[in-house]
This record gives structure tokens, sequence and C-alpha cells, in this order.
């Protein structure tokens, strides 16, 4: 007799024993077929070592696959948080380059009005000495004039013309414009 599968020949020999006749006086016994019932033992025991190689087998392919996912899903986990930390750290980084690229501008900038505003006082000083010294050789060389012409008797009319004005009466040039001499002065 051929069966299908181990689950029908246990179906089988199931139906055999309930359906078996009791025995009289005996209501957990029954009467069944001995030969029928060792075919289906026989064929049940020589099919369990190749399903139960078929079961091992499916779980452990089913183990290995499970495996692999979890590898995978680790390997997974591990790249986005590396990624994500970079990502954290390019952020980091970036910031501080900003913060320290606006430090250095602010700081080049006060700089740069610092040294303007002493370079301002510095030529404003030596401008104010210039003029100083210029009207101080001016006021020297009217007295000469004015003392050559009491020596060489020039007349006081001469004397009396008018000089040319002084530098210090001229409005001063406007700051950072040429200073270019008029002709005819």
């Amino acid at each position: 007799m051929e069966y299908g599968s181990i689950i029908e020949m246990l179906d089988t020999l199931y139906n055999m024993v309930t359906e078996a006749w009791g025995v009289p006086l005996g209501n957990d016994k029954c009467i069944i077929e001995r030969d029928k019932a060792i075919e289906l033992i026989n064929e049940i025991k020589n099919s369990l070592p190749s399903s139960i190689a078929e079961s091992k087998r499916l779980v452990a392919a089913r183990d290995e696959f499970i495996g692999n996912a979890k590898r995978e899903a680790e390997s997974l986990r591990r790249n986005a948080e590396e990624r994500a930390r970079a990502m954290v750290e390019e952020q980091e980084v970036m910031r501080v380059a900003r913060a320290s690229s606006a430090e250095i501008i602010a700081s080049a900038e006060a700089r740069s009005r610092e040294l303007r505003r002493i370079s301002n006082a510095y030529v404003d000083e030596i401008m104010r000495k210039t003029e100083e010294s210029l009207a101080s050789s001016l006021t020297t060389i009217r007295n000469a004039h004015s003392a050559f012409q009491q020596q060489s008797g020039q007349p006081a009319a001469a004397a009396a013309k008018p000089a040319a004005k002084p530098a210090a009466q001229k409005p001063a040039p406007k700051a950072g414009s040429a200073i270019v001499p008029e002709l005819g002065e």
C-alpha cells in the first residue's frame, strides 16, 4: 500500500484505531488488523528519517537566512550611524569654521579701523608741524625782508605793500586731496 505523507499515514492509523471494534469488558481496548497496522508503522518509521532530515535542512536554511538578514541589518545600521556621525561632525566643523571666519573678519576690520585712526592722527600731526614750521619760516623771511628793506633804504611805501597771504590763512585742504600750489602765488 502506498501512502503520501507521514501525516496521511498517521491519519490512516488513527482512523483504524477509532473505527476498530471494541473488546468486550475492555473500554480502552480494540481489535485492529495487525498486518495493516505494522505496515503503516513501518512506512512511518521509514519516512521519518527523510522527513526529519528535510525538516532539519529547512530549519538550518531558515536559521541561515535569519542570520544573514540580521548581519545585513546590523551592517546597514552601523553604516547609517557612521553617516549620521560624519554629517554631524561635518556640520560642527562648518559651524566652527564660520564662527572662526566671522571672528577673523571682525578682528581684521577692527584692526583696519584702528590703523586708519592711528594713520590719520599721524598725518594730522605731521601736517600741523609742517604748517607751524612753514609759518615760522614765513615769519623769519618777512622779518629778514623787512630788515633788508630798512638797511637798503627803500621807502616805507614799498614796505607797506601788502605781502602775500600766509599759508596759515588759506583754507586747509580736505583730507585725502592733493596739495597743489596754484600758479601766480
